[in-house]
């Protein structure tokens, strides 16, 4: 049963998964999701993406609706059903089905949707040449370290560096670098790996704690700061991690070349490092 869903206590063919018009996360994008990323059958850093999961749902007072167990056994069934042993979990919990009123009642029961896709294959190419990336306005409201359903300033920033040819957009805050609109943002320069300092405008992401403690655990330098926006052109390597492109080399910025024009040594390194830990964890 590949492409798979889960609503609330069932399984079903993806296709085939339907929600009320009325559910509040259709209606107003109230509620929170998570990406889990599965790598031989086992997902990777579960306990991590449902603490921050729970963490969101709280921060929008949605009540959470199962234990980390119950989370957690969902889950491995999903995967177990789908039968893949690469793919990606799609977790989303909404405040649940309602008339439509922006004020909500504490009694509505939350909506539990699951996704399991199967995950493609690296783009090697990709990897080892690099990507080209654009600087945008962040638009987005203030609580973005709640991982939220309101996601359209994402998606057309998005859009945008699609039709400029580019792979992602980094947003940009008063001069100050956030986040990109599906990825962290790190550069190095000196051989020091520097990366937005966590605040509520960007995500504290779960693959940018990991590699952090990876760079760390290598010897590396690592500064969490605000990074100005004139830095970026000037670094000697600039790199987006995320669950699903893991360390994502860029080469070009705004139509500027970063460093020499190819993928950095420290970003391979630590694509290397992720991979490793991730085949240590499967075995």
């Amino acid at each position: 049963m590949p492409n798979i869903a889960y609503i609330n206590g069932e399984f079903l063919p993806l296709e085939d998964a339907k929600i009320s018009v009325e559910d509040r996360g259709v209606q107003f994008g109230d509620g929170v999701y998570e990406v889990v990323r599965v790598y031989g059958g086992q997902p990777f850093q579960l306990e991590a993406h449902l603490t921050r999961l729970a963490r969101s749902a709280t921060a929008i007072e949605v009540p959470f609706p199962l234990t980390t167990s119950e989370w957690e056994s969902l889950i491995f069934e999903g995967i177990r059903l789908s039968r893949y042993q690469e793919s990606k979990v799609y977790l989303q919990v909404t405040r649940g089905v309602a008339p439509r009123e922006h004020g909500f009642s504490l009694a509505l029961v939350p909506t539990v949707l699951v996704t399991i896709r199967e995950m493609p294959l690296p783009d090697e190419t990709r990897e080892t040449q690099g990507v080209a990336v654009i600087t945008l306005p962040d638009i987005r409201w203030g609580r973005c370290s709640i991982k939220s359903l309101n996601l359209l300033p994402n998606v057309l920033a998005k859009q945008q560096a699609m039709q400029a040819g580019a792979f992602e957009a980094i947003f940009v805050r008063e001069g100050f670098i956030t986040e990109g609109t599906s990825s962290n943002v790190m550069m190095v320069k000196d051989g020091t790996i520097a990366t937005p300092a966590l605040n509520d405008h960007l995500l504290p992401g779960v693959t940018r704690q990991t590699i952090l403690d990876l760079a760390q655990e290598a010897g590396s330098v690592v500064e969490e700061r605000d990074i100005l926006q004139e830095e970026l052109r000037n670094a000697d390597e600039l790199f987006l991690v995320g669950t699903t492109i893991e360390v994502l080399p860029v080469i070009q910025l705004d139509g500027h070349s970063i460093g020499n024009g190819c993928a950095g040594p420290i970003a391979k390194s630590l694509l290397a490092r992720l991979r490793a830990v991730v085949a240590q964890k499967m075995m």
